[in-house]
């Protein structure tokens, strides 16, 4: 099998290619086998909603809840024991890709319950149990940058976890994450764990932060405004790599860390699927192209650009000051960036508690129908 040339060029420029979906079927039928071979996948990212949605369709799973209704299994434990036996499999078949790359790519990610994002007890004593239920070095935890999940992510990168940070929409959250992500590495190594097998990425939403800023950019009304409508995720993005270099390329923070074999906290485009039908399909992956950086898509967005994605190398370095035009503009036509950002991460904690929940009704319904009867 070849590889996608479009794909191909987006790897060769550095982007860890990455899907945002996993189900059974598409495990078991070879689907995600094939999108290695040919589509250069190198990793999956799931969430409640990937999970609720795979759940909700087909008889994938219908025989292991039967058997766990049988055990009296809960719906938690239900629920527990399906996601992560799919992302163990995942993880399985991207094995040989985490042999391949030294431990970058290969991974698979599961995230801890929503519910517990603002707890950050609850998410370290989860973000553990996971770790050790699902068993396999490839394995990325997933953790919200929410006030609460900052602390939370130093305390299990310092258990030797790996980690992948998601639910990040403003720079500033992204430098704390970044600060927890040395303050992590930093108590490992008191602790013993070797640094070059703990490893991160910060996933940085960017769609959403264009669907947000739009409505009020659309709400303002005037030729300035709407001037600037489409322009303000990807300026968010690439503010977001010039904070990652300044970070692990020009202070002089990480580099002790490295001698000791720590690995650099890529970020991740997250939220890659345009919402928007007037802009371009591929738009939050094409003009995100950076060396050391990882896009994550749902299927339909990777369709695009095997399609008719053009990658013309990097459309991210050297764009800070430009970049930093954009929000300055927004913030004089009246856009206030700091509520944008908390409304963004309150809803996407929402959104994934809400599909969370729906996952559990489902769950919870399935094992009513497979209960024993009498």
């Amino acid at each position: 099998m070849t590889q996608n040339e479009n794909l191909k060029a987006l790897s060769d420029a550095g982007v860890s290619v990455w899907l945002d979906d996993l189900s059974r079927e598409r495990i078991e039928s070879g689907n995600l086998a094939d999108l290695i071979a040919t589509r250069s996948v190198v990793g999956v990212t799931t969430n409640p909603a990937i999970f609720q949605s795979a759940l909700s369709k087909g008889h994938a799973y219908d025989a292991q809840v039967r058997e766990l209704a049988a055990r009296g299994a809960d719906v938690d434990a239900t629920v527990r024991t399906v996601t992560t036996d799919d992302v163990r499999a995942a993880c399985d078949v991207l094995a040989p890709v985490y042999e391949a790359t030294g431990g970058v790519d290969g991974r698979v990610s599961i995230e801890v319950d929503p519910r517990i994002a603002h707890d950050a007890d609850k998410t370290v004593a989860q973000a553990v149990e996971l770790w050790k239920i699902v068993d396999r070095p490839n394995l990325f935890v997933k953790i919200p940058a929410t006030e609460a999940g900052v602390p939370a992510i130093a305390k299990v990168l310092g258990e030797g976890v790996s980690v992948n940070v998601t639910l990040i929409f403003s720079v500033e959250r992204y430098e704390m994450v970044m600060s927890a992500y040395l303050d992590g590495l930093s108590a490992a190594k008191k602790a013993g764990h070797d640094l070059s097998t703990i490893h991160s990425v910060a996933s940085f939403f960017v769609s959403r932060v264009d669907t947000e800023i739009d409505k009020r950019l659309d709400a303002i009304g005037t030729p300035e405004a709407l001037a600037l409508r489409g322009k303000a995720g990807l300026a968010n993005a690439r503010l977001a790599y010039a904070a990652y270099e300044q970070v692990f390329e020009i202070q002089p923070w990480f580099p002790t860390l490295a001698e000791q074999g720590a690995r650099p906290q890529r970020p991740l485009w997250a939220s890659t699927g345009v919402k928007n039908p007037d802009y371009p399909d591929t738009m939050y992956v094409t003009d995100l192209v950076a060396p050391g950086t990882v896009n994550t898509m749902p299927e339909a967005t990777l369709d695009a650009v095997a399609d008719h994605g053009a990658v013309h190398g990097d459309t991210v370095s050297g764009t800070a000051a430009a970049s930093q035009e954009v929000f300055d503009a927004l913030s004089a036509v009246g856009i206030d960036l700091p509520d944008v950002f908390d409304v963004l991460e309150r809803e996407g904690v929402e959104k994934f508690e809400v599909a969370w929940g729906q996952l559990l009704d489902a769950t919870a319904e399935q094992l009513r129908e497979a209960a024993p009867k009498g």
